[in-house]
């Protein structure tokens, strides 16, 4: 059987003030295409399929026309999708009656029967052309609070709990396994020593703030294949090259826009790992960043006024972002940035400032109080220096000598 594997689609995103929805659709409809392609026998979706609780109706939309597609076109499809840290677990859930004589999966909530983990639900058998279980895979959405076994004496109750779900879930798998059957799983969460060096806050919030990662060895044990979301660059977890990330199949912020976006597609074979590969997904819009490095204003304006207009199809003009080094403040510099972008066609979307100051000047800041200053005015002397290691301008003093004058405000 032939699997692959993909998360983080964030269906519904906006990148700054741009929505995705062209973009989004472009990957789906290339999806489709590979699994056609590949001869996809089980899609597992991993978690995050939209970027609100609440997503717009365009993108619900947009969701449900690809599982529709996908299963009429391909008729023996599983699916198998588990909510994320943005989804609504409740909402994502809903269709289910709709969905339980198709193919399709989707677990969003952890239930209890009798104050117990109702393990069984999120066991899904994933059958071959003969309609026999080839593999059960462990379908587990993002845990919350509540969702996971309590653990006595624990010190990170959250997670020593979601290792303690994962095995407990896999003790409850293993007592179904015969006739070479195995078994696969799926998460949304934070491993231990994921790379997250790129991480931007705007497009991934921490699942739990500043909780540690979830131990590798959670998955330890019969468990062939480890097919988790939420880290946006694709990545072996440990080494492992079963316990895989796939990321995010776009560019969800500018810090990613170096990544490779891929999906992973594995064989299981006589119950078996076997021809794990990664398939790249094409950028559909590019992102620039003008200038590569950071640059005093005027440096940067003369760069962009030098860089070409952009004349194709306006849903691949690229997204720009433009990076300038503050030698002093610059009062109008979105003003003037945004004139010389006015003809380029470029999607502007925000200006990267950086500090001229460096590492070892940040150390060496001065520590000053109000108490041991003659007043407002070397204040503002003593901080201008601080920020941008040069004497106030004549016309800023000036300035601020206007405003202590009308505010009368003795030296």
């Amino acid at each position: 059987m032939k699997f692959l594997h993909t998360a983080d689609w964030h269906l519904g995103q906006f990148f700054h003030q741009y929505e995705r929805t062209f973009e989004h659709q472009v990957f789906l409809n290339w999806l489709l295409d590979t699994l056609k392609l590949e001869k996809i026998d089980v899609l597992l979706l991993s978690g995050d399929v939209f970027d609100h609780a609440n997503p717009s109706a365009a993108a619900i939309k947009m969701f449900y026309r690809f599982l529709s597609k996908a299963l009429h076109e391909i008729p023996e499809l599983q699916i198998v999708v588990i909510a994320g840290n943005h989804d609504s677990a409740a909402r994502l859930e809903t269709p289910k009656p709709l969905l339980e004589s198709s193919n399709v999966h989707i677990i969003g909530l952890i239930e209890r029967v009798n104050g117990e983990i109702d393990y069984d639900k999120i066991i899904i058998p994933i059958k071959d052309k003969n309609a026999e279980t080839k593999v059960y895979c462990l379908a587990v959405p993002f845990l919350r609070l509540g969702d996971y076994p309590a653990v006595p004496n624990a010190k990170s109750p959250y997670t020593e709990g979601v290792a303690a779900f994962y095995k407990e879930a896999l003790q409850r798998a293993e007592q179904l396994l015969e006739n070479g059957q195995s078994i696969i799983a799926m998460g949304h969460l934070h491993t231990l020593n994921a790379d997250m060096s790129d991480l931007d806050e705007e497009a991934e919030r921490p699942i739990v703030g500043g909780v540690e990662g979830i131990s590798p060895e959670a998955f330890d044990g019969k468990i062939k294949y480890v097919a988790l979301g939420h880290i946006h660059k694709a990545q072996k977890v440990a080494g492992r090259a079963s316990v895989r990330y796939s990321g995010s199949p776009i560019p969800l912020s500018f810090s990613e826009h170096n990544y490779k976006h891929q999906v992973i597609v594995f064989d299981i074979v006589d119950g078996d790992l076997s021809n794990l590969n990664s398939i790249e997904v094409p950028v559909t819009v590019p992102l620039k960043a003008i200038p590569a490095e950071h640059m005093p204003l005027d440096s940067v304006l003369e760069e962009l006024e030098k860089m070409p207009a952009y004349e194709g199809d306006p849903q691949l003009s690229p997204y720009l972002l433009v990076r300038v080094l503050l030698t002093g403040p610059e009062p109008s510099m979105s003003h003037k940035i945004n004139n010389a972008l006015e003809t380029k066609h470029y999607r502007f979307l925000k200006i990267d400032t950086k500090s001229i100051k460096t590492e070892q000047e940040q150390g060496e800041e001065e520590v000053f109080s109000m108490e041991f200053l003659k007043g407002p005015k070397e204040l503002f002397e003593r901080t201008y220096k601080n920020a941008y290691k040069s004497e106030v301008p004549d016309e800023l003093m000036n300035l601020m000598n206007e405003v202590l004058l009308e505010l009368s405000i003795e030296e």
